[in-house]
């Protein structure tokens, strides 16, 4: 019987360890850009473990996500892929005060798929055109998705952009881009490094020079009326930390200082 009390006793006590634990627990709502996919994922299973938060990611074009978020949709954190659908949503009075940052950076390249043998130096001049022959290049929407915003100003400052921009084959985001080349459905692609190197089956064929387009930053904050806005922030102080660098790096991306 002492045994069976102190049985008892005992399950009480963890239980009564688990519950603040478990109270605390919170659901957090993430819209981010597409071609942080992989390492996001791997970022929020980590953070997931950490803290026994429940963390919901929603993958987009940024432009597509900043809409839906001014729209109303629920959402507590916002990872954009640029800087202007971020200010966007700071126009509109969507992002907490004092919540903004950069968090990361990234380059654009011109991708083939795994098998092809075309050779590009991409430089002023660049013979694009005569490389796609009757073929597309894929990229982002160039008027309004982050990625196609960059590779457009890259083809421009390039001298490229009036010979083809009739055979752009314009999708929703950079990894919708990316499928295409990696089905062989076009014979090049505008993508950032990250996505190329989540890719197994192309290559990157070369990168655009830095200067000749914006710079690939991705700023993130807490959206204004979240639902956890403490569990919110402590998952970007989490994005931000020592642990996370070494993810971010592994996946490719540059981390802002």
């Amino acid at each position: 019987m002492c045994c069976a009390r102190a049985s008892i006793a005992l399950a009480g006590l963890l239980l009564a360890a688990m519950l603040p634990w478990t109270a605390s627990a919170a659901e957090i709502r993430v819209f981010a850009a597409a071609s942080l996919r992989e390492a996001l994922d791997e970022q929020v299973r980590q953070f997931e473990a950490t803290t026994g938060n429940s963390v919901v990611v929603s993958y987009g074009g940024s432009n597509a996500l900043a809409r839906q978020i001014d729209a109303g949709a629920p959402a507590d954190v916002f990872l954009s892929a640029d800087l202007e659908w971020m200010d966007y949503l700071t126009l509109h009075h969507r992002i907490a005060t004092g919540t903004r940052a950069v968090l990361l950076r990234n380059t654009l390249v011109l991708v083939a798929p795994k098998s092809s043998t075309v050779k590009l130096a991409i430089v002023p001049g660049v013979a694009l055109a005569a490389a796609l022959g009757d073929g597309k290049l894929a990229m982002a929407n160039p008027e309004s998705v982050p990625a196609g915003k960059y590779g457009k100003a890259a083809l421009e400052t390039l001298g490229a952009w009036p010979s083809v921009e009739r055979q752009v084959a314009r999708t929703e985001n950079a990894r919708a881009a990316l499928v295409l080349v990696a089905r062989g459905e076009a014979p090049l692609g505008i993508v950032y490094r990250t996505d190329a190197l989540a890719e197994p089956s192309v290559r990157i064929v070369g990168a655009f020079p830095v200067d000749s387009h914006p710079p690939v930053v991705y700023p993130a904050a807490v959206i204004a009326g979240s639902s956890a806005p403490a569990a919110a922030t402590a998952l970007l102080d989490a994005l931000r930390s020592p642990s996370a660098r070494l993810v971010w790096e592994k996946h490719g991306f540059g981390v802002a200082q």
